[in-house]
């Protein structure tokens, strides 16, 4: 199924209030959301969103699941846990869904946090994110 179908669907489900439950693809929220192997549960926005929440956004063309890296009004900045330096731009009306759980490999349902501390030791990211992808994956 094509993306804009599968997350149009998604889309549908959370206008009808129901949440959504996927299981992300690629490794940009490592190491708190493993791709292909952990699930999240989405649910339709019912905040303003904050530094550290999880989202669900269209970008451009892609669709991409990024911790809220900095709000300036309307405007979002998106930045992956298991990114160095990329980030995206959105506004609020780009995201579609906020990330309300995380269902681990093991069965363990995490609600996610707003990963001050990994937030703040973005220079030292990429050392930590060497030795996890070396070591755990």
């Amino acid at each position: 199924m094509e993306p804009e179908a599968y997350f149009g669907m998604v889309g549908g489900l959370l206008a009808e209030g129901k949440d959504v439950e996927m299981t992300p693809k690629g490794n940009s929220m490592l190491p708190f959301i493993k791709g292909g192997r952990d699930s999240v549960v989405l649910t339709k926005p019912f905040r303003a969103f904050e530094v550290g929440d999880i989202v669900l956004a269209k970008v451009g063309d892609r669709f991409i699941m990024h911790r809220v890296f900095a709000v300036e009004g309307e405007k979002l900045t998106l930045m992956g846990d298991g990114n160095i330096y990329g980030t995206e731009h959105c506004a609020s009306d780009d995201v579609i869904a906020l990330v309300t759980e995380i269902h681990k490999e093991n069965g363990k349902k995490v609600i996610p946090g707003k990963a001050v501390f990994w937030r703040r030791i973005r220079p030292f990211r990429r050392y930590i994110l060497a030795i996890y992808r070396r070591v755990i994956l």
